[in-house]
């Protein structure tokens, strides 16, 4: 390999990590083909943050006078993270988020309204593929996380059903 096609293949994997930072995407996956049926597979990923569910406690070195201990209550764990919430319909998928089956027509779902079990909540797209995402149980739409065409990561709230 030549210093040339090094620095070459170093800027466009740089490139590839400025996309994943301009879109916030987590992970993109390309195959560069060269001639003579030479080609590269680039994945390109990074980590997101974990948001911890609870506090963590720590003893102290010296006796210290230690204030209450502060403990977390449902709402607070669902202020960070509302997957965390009972009644919360993650994403299954990446995709693209449709709240309504085509344009121009009724939403799925609003809040306030009843489901039952396997009716369809919304439509993630992932690879040109449309996926009718089911209500995991019978109960009222209490809040709406995402909006018509959003982009969603895997495990990413969609909708909470109580």
């Amino acid at each position: 390999m030549t210093k040339k096609s090094q620095d070459s293949d170093v800027a466009f994997i740089q490139a590839l990590a400025a996309i994943l930072d301009e879109n916030g995407m987590t992970e993109i996956q390309v195959k560069r083909i060269y001639a003579n049926n030479d080609s590269m597979n680039v994945r390109v990923s990074r980590q997101t943050k974990m948001v911890a569910a609870a506090p963590v406690a720590v003893a102290p070195i010296a006796p210290v006078a230690a204030p209450a201990a502060a403990s977390v209550t449902p709402d607070a764990a669902a202020a960070e993270d509302p997957a965390a919430l009972p009644g919360a319909v993650t994403s299954p998928m990446v995709g693209t988020a449709y709240l309504q089956p085509e344009p121009n027509s009724p939403a799925f779902v609003s809040v306030g309204a009843q489901v039952a079990e396997g009716d369809t909540i919304l439509i993630i797209e992932a690879m040109k593929t449309m996926n009718h995402i089911p209500a995991p149980k019978s109960g009222t739409v209490k809040r709406i996380f995402v909006t018509d065409g959003d982009a969603i990561e895997f495990g990413a709230p969609l909708m909470i059903i109580e």
